[in-house]
């Protein structure tokens, strides 16, 4: 369970909403949002006050994942050293990544479908020009289509393109090593469970254009 998951558990014990606790915290009520959604943290201080509000601990508000009871506080000077220059991971990293990754997919996707569909025009305006549907000639009606075709490729690969400019910004959390901050690993694995469902049904959707 996450930061932002326990204070909403916590609060609606209370029966407070999120003005009231904001008011009790002396902070804003956006403030209180932010950390319920994961999109940022709490101070020390504001997370020792809940935890008085709350009548918990503080250990078990900031615990996010068990420790290995046999887990060694021992480091040699190279590990410290190694873990000095390790990337850091914020919240607000961790989103943009995600979000750029979630509208990335439908940029993709859009993509592929227009370099797909892109011969179409050039199918059905020749048959409409062979049937004698429309009055232009056969070799200008596949012209038209022609244009149209090299049109949707070239938007198709500007969409390509521009992506994947996007994602060699954020190129370091795929192929560099790197710690979290604390909560963004709650917070990745949460939202990775809610979009199992929209994936699941696009993959289906995909799957029944292809048989049709």
């Amino acid at each position: 369970m996450t930061l932002g998951n326990k204070i909403i558990k916590e609060r609606n014990k209370k029966g407070w909403s999120q003005e009231e606790l904001a008011y009790k915290l002396g902070i804003s009520e956006k403030s209180v949002s932010e950390w319920e959604s994961s999109r940022s943290v709490p101070d020390l201080q504001s997370v020792i006050l809940m935890a008085e509000l709350f009548g918990v601990s503080t250990d078990y508000l900031l615990r996010e994942d068990p420790l290995p009871e046999d887990t060694s506080a021992a480091y040699t000077d190279e590990s410290v050293e190694k873990a000095e220059t390790v990337r850091r991971v914020s919240m607000e990293e961790a989103n943009e990544f995600l979000d750029m990754k979630r509208k990335g997919a439908s940029i993709v996707a859009n993509a592929v479908s227009m370099c797909i569909t892109s011969p179409v025009p050039v199918v059905v305006l020749g048959v409409l020009a062979k049937s004698g549907i429309i009055n232009i000639k056969e070799t200008l009606a596949g012209g038209v289509g022609a244009v149209f075709l090299f049109c949707m490729v070239a938007a198709a690969v500007v969409m390509f393109i521009t992506y994947g400019i996007r994602e060699d910004r954020m190129e370091h959390l795929e192929k560099e090593s790197f710690e979290t901050e604390y909560g963004v690993i709650g917070m990745v694995k949460e939202k990775s469970r809610s979009y199992e469902p929209v994936f699941a049904r696009g993959m289906a959707i995909g799957v029944a254009l292809c048989i049709l």
